[in-house]
């Protein structure tokens, strides 16, 4: 939904494509920046980064498996099965699995992991935010979200009053959980780092501030409904 001069309308098809795809190529892109400069990855990426450290499969695999199960829990939050909803989200998680895992091989190429840490770590904090944008504008597309960012949206509108930090925070539980039972297991972290508490502690409310100040006219349809404004806080 997009509002212009307080009228509400339907995006145009052209519209909806361009930014669900830049939402997509933004989103993979900054998560295989956030892998391959080896300074920590976005939370639910890490978690999975270390399952793939005990577990057989490629990490696309994994990321795929995992935002599965990600949708079962978001399908009792909601409490309906919306087949199309459902069909869409995973098909979107396909596409990120997958691009996640070609982009990261693509920058260890361009041998990012032995960049000064000085620019891996300015690298690696512009991966969180680009991460936050592009969640910022594929949940107020609301046609395909990644299911690991619908939970995030759910708990957002329907627990915490609109508030992109606490509802990211809460998200964080279960990646959080899989990190320390894979730390316990392997006696080692993989992709945690400065980059990964940025985005424990900033990802939320950089989401918050994306949802104010780009593409600003793109609205939560959710947030409309209640009308109440969506918070970064």
């Amino acid at each position: 939904m997009i509002v212009e001069n307080g009228q509400k309308r339907r995006l145009t098809v052209p519209e909806l494509l361009f930014y669900l795809i830049l939402s997509i190529i933004l989103n993979s892109f900054a998560n295989g920046l956030a892998v391959a400069s080896n300074l920590g990855s976005a939370v639910w990426t890490s978690s999975a980064v270390n399952l793939h450290s005990i577990l057989p499969g490629s990490l696309g695999t994994i990321l795929f498996v995992y935002a599965i199960i990600v949708q079962l829990i978001n399908l009792l939050i909601r409490q309906h099965l919306d087949v199309r909803a459902v069909s869409a989200n995973l098909l979107f998680a396909f596409l990120f699995s997958y691009l996640v895992q070609f982009w990261t091989h693509i920058l260890i190429i361009l041998t990012i992991p032995h960049f000064n840490i000085i620019i891996r770590l300015l690298l690696n904090i512009l991966s969180i935010c680009g991460i936050s944008i592009a969640t910022s504008i594929y949940q107020r597309l609301d046609v395909m979200l990644h299911p690991n960012d619908e939970f995030s949206y759910l708990i957002r509108f329907k627990f915490v009053h609109g508030s992109a930090a606490w509802a990211q925070c809460l998200s964080y539980l279960i990646p959080v959980a899989i990190i320390i039972i894979c730390l316990f297991k392997t006696h080692r972290l993989l992709a945690v780092n400065i980059g990964t508490f940025f985005a424990l502690f900033f990802q939320g409310a950089i989401i918050g501030w994306a949802d104010l100040h780009v593409f600003s006219k793109l609205k939560h349809r959710l947030f409309l409904k209640a009308k109440t404004p969506p918070s970064s806080h």
